[in-house]
């Protein structure tokens, strides 16, 4: 599909917390944070995820003309109805503009930009803001720790417009085993656990997650995936120019080295910014474009591991 991400923005919430800070609230040292998880900081937001969304996404129209249309690709909602991809709307101060959001945890960006591109391909609209913004550390589990230090609040935001030059997205691929559905949960808030249910407890409302079994898990199917992706392309590791993946872990972001990805080529932001859920894959895109990592014409693969658990790749060519 003949798109292109014209420009990148990003939003960092001003406070700073060390894995030293966080080690007192979870019971577990520095060091020992640092050997499970990788993160040496994270930001913790103050703000609502709306806010957050709508600073990323001002930088990245710029001084251009409003989207056509908004897609919020979050998964820290500001409440259940709305969709927050209004509140985001309203925080920009705009009306009238199409808006809602997708919902595929981890790789909800990846999804939104397959979504944008369809209908931009088919003429339905012509510029398309995706943002994401997570404002979730108030919902980690404190009595997990090695969850706990994982994560991390941050925004970022994709304009997504009709490609006049050779960008395009190539290829997509994604497949979902739901045998992974209790390994990565928010339990509460929701049918299976709804408010004052006498069966729903106040961990209901905190993340959880069974992280080696997830390891485990993407262990056993990513190979496939990034071969049936590879091979359908007539492409290897080396033909990509730069790999822009999931922030999941430390040890996440070395076993995408030992499966063959050039570590020189991958954008690793995990040990300053930690595991940001759905804004990680974004605020990695953004980064790397700050950094001047990214050029016209590269051959660009993003993607990861979601919840569920789902693999997603795009193949772009920037």
């Amino acid at each position: 599909m003949q798109i292109s991400i014209s420009s990148t923005g990003l939003y960092l919430p001003p406070r700073i917390q060390s894995s030293a800070e966080l080690s007192n609230l979870i019971g577990r040292s520095e060091e020992w944070i640092l050997s499970r998880t990788g993160v040496h900081q994270r930001r913790v937001a103050e703000e609502r995820m709306d806010f957050l969304a709508a600073r990323a996404a001002l930088e990245a129209i710029g001084d251009g003309p409003r989207p056509d249309c908004i897609i919020n690709a979050s998964l820290t909602p500001v409440q259940l109805i709305p969709d927050s991809a209004v509140f985001i709307q309203k925080a920009l101060g705009w009306e009238g503009v199409p808006c809602w959001s997708v919902h595929a945890t981890c790789l909800s960006f990846v999804v939104a930009l397959l979504n944008a591109s369809g209908l931009i391909q088919a003429g339905i609209y012509r510029r398309i803001l995706v943002v994401s913004a997570e404002a979730g550390t108030p919902w980690r589990n404190l009595e997990q720790p090695e969850s706990a230090s994982l994560f991390g609040d941050g925004a970022a935001a994709a304009l997504i417009e009709q490609s006049r030059s050779e960008s395009a997205l190539q290829d997509w691929i994604m497949y979902t085993w739901p045998q992974g559905s209790e390994l990565t949960e928010f339990r509460g808030c929701g049918t299976r656990h709804p408010p004052g249910h006498p069966d729903t407890t106040s961990e209901d409302n905190l993340f959880n997650m069974q992280g080696p079994k997830v390891f485990r898990m993407v262990l056993m199917h990513i190979s496939r995936v990034l071969r049936t992706l590879f091979v359908r392309n007539d492409l290897t590791f080396d033909d990509i120019d730069l790999f822009v993946l999931h922030q999941a872990s430390g040890p996440g972001m070395e076993a995408f080295v030992k499966l063959g990805f050039p570590r020189e080529k991958i954008v690793n932001i995990v040990a300053d910014h930690g595991n940001c859920v759905a804004a990680s894959i974004p605020m990695t895109l953004a980064i790397a474009n700050k950094q001047g990592r990214l050029r016209r014409g590269d051959r660009v693969l993003i993607g990861g591991t979601g919840a569920g658990l789902s693999i997603a790749f795009a193949l772009l060519r920037w």
